[in-house]
């Protein structure tokens, strides 16, 4: 899972300062010409000026260069920063007001998966708010459109999932997650037991308190620590730092089951709710999978137990790794799952909880209340949003798309930067591709945190002649040091557009390497 923008992911302390941010010589053999010109024309000798993710030089009340806004009024991610300012956008394209062409390859923070500007979604939209009731009440009044999104959802995951919960975001999909889990045994024992979690090392579930406790994120659990709840950890499933020499997937996997018995073991299998995971790991990492039959053994041990098994989809989900879930490649469902950021695509805030059978059964036998609420859950107007971009992707065949498109990707990533002395791994599913930045290639180093190495990538990408997103991560090895950074392109890509984000990828690499080392 990951926050909804890119530029808050260098740690406190790391930001690249104006003395690590070079001219940009642009070299030729890297970008070809594409869609609207946005790649052409470009010269020799420009310069990056960016730093801390936007410009140099702008903090403290210097002057912000054109097309870019400081706000005044709006406490945003940095209030001493100054962003460009976007003025449209259609389809992979976003128009800033300095009148460059940005393509989209990171969809946002994953989420604008079908673009900007779907007609289809904004006319629905449009058609939901002139019903006169974009909102409604959920603790009064139900909804034919809720109704009809939660149909349509359970249908999504073939009879594995019973109901759906909807909420305003993917860290409310995870609190409420939590919430339930509890209730589920709670509900059977006022006394139970069942009071701890179990989640992962390198995870990041979301930013409210209970969602941020989940998580394993080093730099953004660190001022708040004194607040968030005791969760348990295991370790990642990392293959490309973990696994051993000649060690199989099946050993490998095994392993992992081991640890996550004798963690079991260590709390009282009695005394543990259920066990957390991403199925691909999004902005901790940076699109790292679990290698085949690490959900199933995974489940396996939660079920021996009677814990639950519980996904975190928002950033990997709704079709993003070539399968409507996740999940589905391997055919793991599990007990409780988040989905969001595709589930909308940007246009309303919506998530949700997919429940399964024997938690909707528990609700079901007992009071059928689930102790939980907010106020903006449930809106028809978020629920046509998300109806009609679950309907555009089935009828235009969109995961399939991601299937084809992201192995073209895969393949070019791979054939491109596999050799680069400073690209270390190349992985991800579908369209949620990362690229993992080392020192040494050989021992798998990381380079020195304050280099701040993805940071640079994403300035050097968004800036001209690129004109690019990026998504950029740290605190990739250990939660401080470690650089990574994320592709993830909408669903309606094609393989022209899949041609020039590798060929943007691969000069924004050479570049900020060349320029590092020169």
């Amino acid at each position: 899972m990951a926050p909804s923008a890119v530029v808050d992911l260098v740690l406190p302390g790391q930001e690249p300062t104006a003395s690590h941010v070079k001219s940009v010589s642009h070299s030729n053999g890297y970008i070809t010409g594409h869609a609207n010109g946005h790649t052409n024309g470009h010269t020799n000798g420009h310069t990056n000026g960016h730093t801390n993710g936007h410009t140099n030089g702008h903090a403290n009340g210097s002057k912000c260069p054109k097309g870019f806004k400081r706000a005044e009024f709006h406490l945003n991610r940095n209030i001493k920063e100054a962003f460009p300012v976007v003025v449209g956008g259609k389809g992979n394209h976003l128009q800033l007001a300095d009148g460059r062409t940005i393509f989209d390859a990171t969809s946002g923070a994953a989420v604008s998966c079908l673009g900007h500007g779907n007609t289809r979604v904004n006319d629905a939209v449009s058609a939901q708010m002139s019903t006169g009731t974009p909102y409604l009440c959920s603790s009064f009044w139900s909804s034919k459109m809720v109704e009809d999104l939660c149909e349509e959802l359970v249908n999504g995951t073939e009879g594995k999932m019973s109901r759906a919960y909807l909420t305003g975001s993917g860290s409310e999909a995870m609190e409420a997650s939590v919430k339930l889990a509890r209730q589920y045994y709670y509900l059977n024992d006022r006394n139970t037991p069942r009071v701890n979690i179990i989640a992962r090392e390198g995870s990041y579930h979301g930013n409210t308190i209970g969602a941020l406790g989940v998580s394993g994120h080093v730099a953004r659990r660190a001022p708040y620590e004194p607040f968030l709840m005791n969760v348990h950890r295991v370790s990642a499933c990392n293959a490309y730092r973990q696994r051993l020499d000649g060690e199989s997937d099946a050993s490998f996997v095994a392993r992992k089951a081991a640890e996550l018995e004798a963690k079991f073991q260590e709390l009282g299998p009695e005394t543990v709710i259920g066990f957390v995971c991403e199925p691909v790991v999004g902005a901790a990492l940076g699109c790292v999978p679990c290698v085949p039959g690490y959900l199933r053994a995974m489940r396996d041990v939660c079920h021996r137990h009677g814990a639950l098994f519980i996904l975190d989809e928002v950033m990997s989900g709704m079709g993003r790794c070539g399968t409507l879930h996740a999940w589905q490649d391997e055919g793991v469902a599990p007990d409780l799952q988040t989905i969001g950021k595709g589930l909308a695509g940007g246009y309303q805030p919506i998530a949700a909880v997919l429940i399964s059978r024997k938690v909707v059964d528990a609700l079901l036998n007992s009071s059928g209340q689930f102790v939980h609420g907010q106020t903006y859950q449930g809106m028809p107007v978020q629920a046509a949003a998300a109806l009609e971009v679950q309907k555009v992707k089935r009828e235009e065949n969109l995961i399939e798309n991601v299937r084809i498109q992201g192995a073209y990707l895969e393949k070019l990533l791979k054939a491109r930067l596999s050799d680069h002395p400073n690209v270390g791994d190349i992985r991800g599913r579908g369209l949620f591709w990362g690229l993992e930045f080392v020192r040494d290639k050989a021992t798998k180093e990381p380079f020195d945190p304050k280099l701040g190495i993805a940071q640079r990538v994403y300035n050097t990408a968004i800036s001209a002649p690129f004109n690019m997103t990026m998504y950029p991560g740290t605190g990739t090895v250990d939660g401080n040091a470690g650089d990574h950074v994320i592709l993830a392109p909408t669903y309606i890509c094609t393989s022209e557009d899949i041609d020039h984000i590798v060929n943007v990828a691969v000069g924004v690499v050479h570049q900020v390497f060349q320029d590092l080392y020169s």
